[in-house]
């Protein structure tokens, strides 16, 4: 595990988990350092009850009113709209609980970083913040948690030290097998199994590699709110000035011998830049907006600048 560095200005820093490398204790230490830095960064800035990370429009039905061009089709009053001869959207109700699901891609591909921590543990603090920005009065939080060899099921529950539970689940997952690929559409695919209450689901992953998860998300985007986490390193959008070097995909297994040259790098960050378009597009398409944190970036100040102007913009179509 790459330790966290400090000396960055504005990074917050995260605890090292060393997956299965130290002994209980330390990670449960570990975990609490990583809870109190998200509470104390994240306490006070963003207020209020029942406002977590999006703000959901709730699923119990309240009062009519004439339909504005935007409105979600799906909510259309038909008797309303009948008996005025004007098109009424319904209202809804935000609900006072909230069940949030985390799908937590942790394939090898997360277990790389080249900046502050590796990916896999800036993915425990991104389900460590939603867990926060989620919790109280009465919330639950699950979680899928899948390295492409492996799939693990925590069932939503309430309350704080099932929150440490179920970070310590995402932190203990062991490595994939040298050779296994992710299946981030099968994890998104088993929340549809067994059939949830409304509700908010979260994609937590690096997004590298073929995107054949839009089907399963956008069935999941017809119940659920949907927010996508990015989790990136600076290796995965720019290739270093290094000359020649021997390059691994955990994932595959295949080894290569690469010259890193001007005309290399050009193109790799071009084809990084056209992939990460074209996985916002994807989410997009299926309604999900998209939060991405870096390795080598203050996390928690993206994190606090994400939910404050989703938290306008629900303002904004509220108001209008």
């Amino acid at each position: 595990m790459t330790p966290s560095s400090g000396g960055a200005k504005g990074r917050v820093d995260l605890p090292s988990l060393q997956r299965g490398e130290i002994r209980d204790p330390a990670l449960s230490a570990a975990l609490r350092k990583l809870e109190l830095t998200v509470r104390r960064k994240l306490d006070g800035v963003l207020h209020g009850d029942h406002q977590g990370l999006m703000p959901g429009p709730g699923s119990e039905p309240g009062e009519s009113r004439l339909y504005q061009p935007g409105d979600d089709v799906r909510r259309m009053d038909w008797s309303v709209t009948a008996r005025t001869t004007h098109p009424h959207v319904r209202q809804m109700i935000a609900d006072r609980e909230l069940e949030t699901w985390l799908v937590v891609d942790v394939s090898a591909s997360l277990d790389f970083g080249t900046a502050g921590c590796e990916k896999r543990d800036l993915a425990v603090a991104a389900a460590a913040s939603i867990a926060f920005l989620n919790s109280g009065g009465g919330n639950r939080l699950g979680a899928i948690i899948t390295n492409g060899d492996v799939m693990k099921r925590v069932p939503a529950l309430s309350g704080r030290l099932h929150e440490q539970e179920l970070l310590r689940a995402i932190a203990t997952t062991p490595k994939a097998p040298l050779g296994v690929r992710g299946d981030l559409g099968a994890a998104i695919d088993a929340l549809r199994r067994p059939e949830r209450r409304r509700g908010m689901a979260v994609i937590i992953s690096d997004f590298l590699g073929p995107i054949d998860w839009m089907r399963p998300l956008r069935a999941i985007a017809g119940r659920h709110e949907v927010l996508g986490v990015e989790i990136v390193d600076p290796r995965d959008v720019e290739l270093p000035d290094v000359g020649e070097v021997i390059l691994q995909d955990t994932e595959s297994g295949v080894t290569r011998e690469f010259t890193i040259d001007a005309q290399l790098r050009a193109d790799f960050a071009k084809a990084a830049e056209a992939h990460r378009t074209d996985v916002a597009r994807t989410l997009r398409r299926c309604g999900a907006p998209l939060m991405t944190l870096r390795t080598d970036r203050d996390w928690i100040a993206d994190v606090v600048r994400f939910v404050a102007a989703n938290r306008r913009r629900g303002a904004l179509t509220a108001g209008r």
